[in-house]
C-alpha cells in the first residue's frame, strides 16, 4: 500500500484537533513532508513536531507548490479561503487535494469549486466528515431498508452556544468566525454538517422556507432559523438552529425521525447510541463509534489518489449542500419558498474518476 507524501496548508485548529490525529491513525499511508501557515512560527512549530526540517516550512503556500515530492494536499484555511487557495493548488500542483468544508463563501465561487476536478483532471475531497460519521451512514442504511417503515417527516434542533465558546479555547474563538466574510457567518459554517447529513440520508431536497429572528452579532444575522423542508422522496420537517444560546431541555430533541412504523432518535452525534423504537413496543439500541469521520474521510481519500475507489463527497456533492444553506438565507431576506434541486435523483458526477483511470493517466502516482 503507498503511503502518500502530504503537504499541509493551515495549521489551525483544524489541523491539530481534527485532522492531525486522524493520520496518525494511519502511518502506513500518509506522512507529513510539508507545512504551510500564514504566520510562519505556527508552521515552523508543527515542523519542529513532526520532526520535518526547517526547509520543509513555507508561508506561502504557492511557493510549496512547486515541491514534487509532495503526493497531495491537505488545505484547512478560513471559508473565504477555500476556493481561492484550492484553485491556486488545483492549477499550480496538479495533485490530489483535501478542501475544508463549505467549500466556498459565496455562490459564485461554489460554482467555479465545483468544477474543479474536470478543469484540472485530479480528484478532489470535501471534507466533509458528517458524510463519513458512522451514525449518519448507520441511520442512512435504517431509513434504506425501512426499519421503521417508511420516513413520513423528522424533526432536528442543532443548538450551538457561541457567545460563550467564543470566549474559550473552541473553533469559535478565531477571529475570523467572529467576524465572518461570507454570508451566514456560523449558519453557513456550522449548519452546512446538517445540511450534508440530511442529505445523505434522504437525498435532493425539493424546497424549503425558512425563518429567522434577526440579531446585532457579526457572527450570525441570526439567533435561530427555523426551516420547513421538503425532499424530493417526500418526506418533510423540520430543522432549526439556535447559535445564540444553550438549550436546557433533556432529552435533547436531536434529530427525530417518524416512520410508519417506529421512529428513529439520534440525540446527539457524540451520544454513541441510535434508539430506535417500533410501533409493535419493540425498542433498539444501536452502538455506534462518534468522530470516526475524519479518519473515514483520509481513508477514502487515499484509496482514490491510490486508484482503488472514487472519492465520496466531490466538490460537486458539497456543492449541494452549500447551495441548501443558501437558500435557507434567501427564503429568510425574501420571505418565500425557496427550490433547490432540480432534479429528482442526483449523485455526484466523478468524471474521470468514477472509474479510476489507468496509473499512466493519473500523473500524480508517478
Amino acid at each position: 500500500m503507498r503511503t502518500l507524501r502530504v503537504g499541509i496548508i493551515g495549521a489551525g485548529m483544524a489541523f491539530e484537533r481534527l485532522h492531525y490525529p486522524a493520520y496518525r491513525e494511519m502511518p502506513d499511508k500518509y506522512r507529513i513532508v510539508a507545512v504551510c501557515d500564514e504566520d510562519r512560527e505556527k508552521a515552523t512549530m508543527w515542523a519542529g513536531r513532526l520532526g520535518l526540517e526547517k526547509g520543509d516550512t513555507y508561508s506561502d503556500h504557492r511557493e510549496m507548490c512547486k515541491r514534487e515530492d509532495i503526493d497531495c494536499f491537505d488545505i484547512m484555511v478560513p471559508i473565504e479561503k477555500n476556493y481561492l487557495v484550492t484553485e491556486d493548488v488545483a492549477r499550480l500542483a496538479k495533485k490530489p487535494i483535501i478542501c475544508e468544508k463549505p467549500l466556498a463563501p459565496d455562490i459564485q465561487q461554489a460554482m467555479a469549486h465545483r468544477d474543479l476536478p474536470k478543469k484540472y483532471g485530479i480528484p478532489i475531497m470535501i471534507a466533509e466528515n458528517f458524510r463519513y460519521n458512522e451514525e449518519v451512514d448507520m441511520i442512512r442504511d435504517m431509513v434504506r431498508t425501512k426499519k421503521v417503515g417508511d420516513i413520513v417527516y423528522f424533526m432536528q434542533n442543532r443548538v450551538y452556544y457561541f457567545p460563550v465558546d467564543m470566549h474559550k479555547n473552541t473553533f469559535a474563538a478565531t477571529d475570523w468566525r467572529q467576524h465572518p466574510k461570507y454570508p451566514g457567518g456560523t449558519i453557513l459554517d456550522t449548519t452546512v454538517h446538517d445540511m450534508a447529513a440530511l442529505r445523505h440520508i434522504f437525498g435532493a431536497v425539493d424546497s424549503l422556507q425558512a425563518f429567522g429572528v434577526p440579531q446585532d452579532e457579526d457572527y450570525s444575522p441570526y439567533a435561530v432559523v427555523n426551516v420547513n423542508m421538503k425532499f424530493k422522496n417526500g418526506v418533510t420537517g423540520q430543522f432549526s438552529f439556535y447559535c445564540s444560546g444553550m438549550e436546557i431541555q433533556r432529552p435533547l430533541i436531536g434529530l427525530r425521525m417518524f416512520g410508519t412504523g417506529g421512529m428513529i432518535y439520534l440525540e446527539d452525534r457524540d451520544c454513541g447510541t441510535i434508539n430506535v423504537t417500533h410501533n409493535d413496543g419493540g425498542a433498539e439500541r444501536i452502538s455506534y463509534r462518534p468522530q470516526r469521520g475524519f479518519y473515514n474521510e483520509l481513508l477514502n481519500f487515499h484509496n482514490a489518489a491510490v486508484g482503488l475507489e472514487p472519492i465520496s463527497v466531490t466538490p460537486e456533492m458539497e456543492f449541494g449542500d452549500a447551495m441548501t444553506v443558501f437558500a435557507i438565507l434567501d427564503s429568510i431576506r425574501q420571505g418565500s419558498i425557496i427550490k433547490v434541486d432540480r432534479d429528482t435523483e442526483y449523485s455526484p458526477d466523478y468524471g474521470a474518476f468514477r472509474e479510476q483511470p489507468p496509473v499512466e493517466n493519473r500523473p500524480w502516482l508517478q
